[in-house]
């Protein structure tokens, strides 16, 4: 069990880990676990409307894609340009005593060949909980989201994807709690 609590120490730190990205947009602050749970929230709904896809896989994959990155740190794209990180040997490292270790390996691995049904959609739903953040941040008067939002929703490739990105960007960001706003 004493590699069972390393793990869970281990992913408890995504809390503390911010996006990097955040610093080049000017505002905005998300850590890996939040952003880790948001996509894993979007596959729980993705699952539900896709009605083909296996649910609790794609939940799989969304809390697990970041998870290498308690170990090398979140890079963004610019860093991304004169910084080799080494995955396969931070997932290696992470898995090596865990009895369920290859099933962490396999899931991480889906989502980034990004193929399957569930890949496809978790990969959406990773650029989901992007876009959330940036029509927050423009509803709120951060300039930056305008110039990102299109390149994001860009990267989403399933159907019910683009249908999800479509929705977020013709809701206001409060809408869900000031729309039955009463004295």
């Amino acid at each position: 069990m004493k590699h069972i609590a390393n793990l869970l120490f281990e992913m408890r730190m995504l809390k503390d880990i911010v996006r990097s990205g955040y610093s080049f947009l000017g505002s905005g602050s998300e850590s890996i676990a939040e952003h880790c749970f948001t996509t894993a929230f979007i596959c729980f709904v993705m699952s539900k409307l896709d009605g083909e896809a296996d649910g609790t896989k794609l939940m799989a994959m969304a809390l697990l894609h970041d998870i290498p990155e308690a170990r090398t740190g979140d890079l963004n794209y610019v860093q991304k340009k004169y910084t080799q990180v080494n995955e396969a040997k931070a997932i290696s490292h992470l898995i090596k005593p865990l009895p369920f270790g290859n099933d962490i390996k396999s899931l991480i691995e889906e989502f980034n060949q990004g193929e399957t049904r569930e890949a496809k959609l978790a990969g959406d739903a990773d650029q989901l909980s992007f876009v959330l953040e940036l029509k927050k941040l423009e509803d709120t008067g951060a300039t930056s989201p305008e110039k990102w939002l299109p390149l994001v929703i860009g990267r989403i490739k399933t159907q019910v994807g683009r249908q999800i990105a479509q929705s977020i960007m013709e809701t206001r960001w409060d809408e869900w709690w000031t729309n039955d706003y009463s004295e």
